[in-house]
This record gives C-alpha cells, structure tokens and sequence, in this order.
C-alpha cells in the first residue's frame, strides 16, 4: 500500500510596516485562508526586512503584534497554519549571508526597488540592509524549501534573483533547493487606488484617501468611498475609459460575491450618488467581521505570544533542517 503524499508546501511572508487594506485581504490574504484546507502553510510576519528604513522600535513591535492579530481576524485559523514571526526563527540571516557570498553586488545594484527606493530616500544616508534586501527574501523562500510561493507583481525581480541563487548554490556544491517558481495568484481581485485608479491600492500611498484600511470605522470607509474618483459621463461600467467605476464595480464585486455584469445591469440608470452608497455599505459589511475578531484579540498578548511561539517551533523544525544541509555542503564543521 503506497503512502499518500504530504501536502504541498505553502510560504508567503510580509512586512509589519503600514496597515493591511482591503486590496490585500481582497487580493492575497482571503486567497491564503483558503489554502490552508490543502496545503502545509507558513505565513512569515518578516520584521527584520522592517529595519532597511528609518523606523522607531516601538511602533515596529506594536505592528508585528498588529499584522499577526489582523491575518488571524481574516481568517488564516492558527489551529491550521504557522504564522510566525521571521526574527524568531534561526535561519533567514544565517543563510542569507551564505547567499550573500555567492551573489555579485552587482546583481544587487541593478534591482529596480532598491534604485527607486535609494533615489526617494529622505536624507543621503542608504543603508546597505536596503541592498542586501533581495538577499534576505531569498533566504526566506529558500529556508523552507517550499512548493508553492505566492508573490506580488512587485517582487517578480526578488523571486528571480532568487531561483538564480538556488540553481548557483545547487551547481556549486550539489542539488540542495528546489528552485521556486514565480507564482502570481490570479484568484484575487485587483482593487486599485481610489483617488488614482490607475494604480494600486497601497499602504505606502501618500494619498491615505484612497486606501481603505481593514481597521478604518464606518464613517472613515463611507466618506473615502464616496470621494473615489469617478469618470466623465454618468453609465456605471467597467470599461477601459472608466477606470474610477470600473474599480468601484470590482470592489463591490469582491464584497458581495455578486459578478460585476450583474452589478452593471442593477446600477443601469443609477446616478454615482446612489452606486457608491451601495459600494460603501458592502465595504462596511465586509470588515465588519474583520473588525470584530480583531478587537477580541488585539489586545491578547498572551494569546498572540502563544501563536508566535507554536509558529516559529513548526517554522524552526523546517528551517533547521534545511540550514544544516546547506551547512554540510558548504564544508562547515557540523556542531556537536
């Protein structure tokens, strides 16, 4: 009688920095809930990529236990996944230094958000952690050997600079990782900026008006809603030339679950006035919950500091193991 075969192995992380919106839940968060019913899943809050900017320590902290209360309130249950904190686990930094040494700085030099981010630095001093970042994220993917690796449209050039070093480290000194695939989950809604419906919806956005915030309260969600951008002419459609209503149909669309033609033929006739009062009241519906599971726990920090420490014993298990084959092929003495 064959075994069966574990679950695939899921790994996605994210930095504490800023708050969680409704195109992460919409986009990300709400597809990983579901993941967790057929794979193995590891869900990383990456606090040391934190500190690549300026940042006070305190309010860094109070974001960790912030994002690992918020995904727990969107639905990723800690009795079926690991979230885990990335300083917590030995692992990341010690095999991104392995990474490092294989790596030419100028590979790091041409990565397209360390030369945007180093031109919008506020002051002459760039840290080399903003660098050396890529080799990090690399460390996180590989450490974990994982099957499946859902990444943002942004992090395409990391996931790359990542399978090069994988396929380096295997061709130096024998097959070692599994090089990942770039998987960019399409199940999502793509919810765009409010204010600028040409691009994302984004906690770095200046514009805090355009962005949603899952902990906003009702009236903060209502009056961004109805201040969107809209387009000229008065036909509620998602079409090319109306990108301010196309996204509001996709928001509602992602509230409700109803399709967007639907949402078309409803709203026929309807003036904006009225179609965004009904995009308000979903949005309102639709972290209700969210907010709710959230205040319960919020405030737990035994219970968080709980789930940290189950996440990072599974999350360690997986990375020691990893780490002292990486050891042992790259000739270190094995510890005794």
């Amino acid at each position: 009688m064959s075994k069966e075969s574990p679950p695939p192995v899921v790994l996605t992380c994210a930095q504490p920095s800023g708050q969680l919106h409704l195109g992460n839940y919409f986009g990300a968060i709400r597809h990983w809930a579901r993941l967790v019913e057929s794979h193995t899943c590891f869900f990383g809050i990456v606090d040391l990529h934190a500190i690549t900017v300026p940042y006070i320590p305190a309010e860094l902290r109070k974001a960790t236990y912030r994002s690992l209360a918020l995904y727990i309130a969107c639905g990723l249950d800690p009795k079926k996944c690991h979230l885990f904190c990335q300083s917590h686990v030995i692992g990341h930094t010690e095999l991104a230094w392995i990474l490092g040494a294989l790596c030419p700085i100028g590979q790091l030099e041409r990565m397209t958000q360390f030369k945007d981010k180093s031109q919008r630095a506020e002051s002459s001093f760039i840290g080399s952690g903003l660098l050396n970042y890529p080799l990090l994220m690399a460390a996180d993917i590989l450490l974990y050997n994982a099957d499946l690796v859902p990444v943002g449209e942004d992090q395409k050039q990391h996931v790359e600079l990542c399978r090069d070093l994988a396929q380096k480290f295997n061709q130096t000194y024998s097959e070692t990782f599994k090089v990942p695939d770039l998987h960019i989950p399409r199940t999502g809604a793509r919810i765009k900026s409010l204010q600028d419906p040409e691009k994302k919806m984004s906690k770095s956005d200046p514009t805090q008006s355009g962005c949603l915030y899952l902990l906003d309260p009702p009236e903060t969600l209502r009056k961004k809603v109805r201040s969107a951008v809209t387009d000229s002419g008065s036909e509620i459609r998602a079409t090319e030339e109306k990108p301010g209503i196309s996204n509001l149909l996709t928001l509602l669309s992602a509230c409700s679950g109803r399709a967007v033609s639907d949402l078309e033929s409803e709203f026929d006739g309807a003036g904006y006035g009225t179609f965004k009062d009904t995009v308000a009241d979903a949005v309102i519906e639709a972290v209700k919950p969210i907010q709710e599971r959230y205040a319960e726990i919020h405030e737990d920090k035994g219970y968080l500091d709980e789930v940290f420490k189950e996440g990072a014993g599974k999350a360690q298990q997986r990375a020691y193991r990893m780490l002292s084959k990486v050891y042992r092929k790259a000739g270190f003495v094995s510890r005794t």
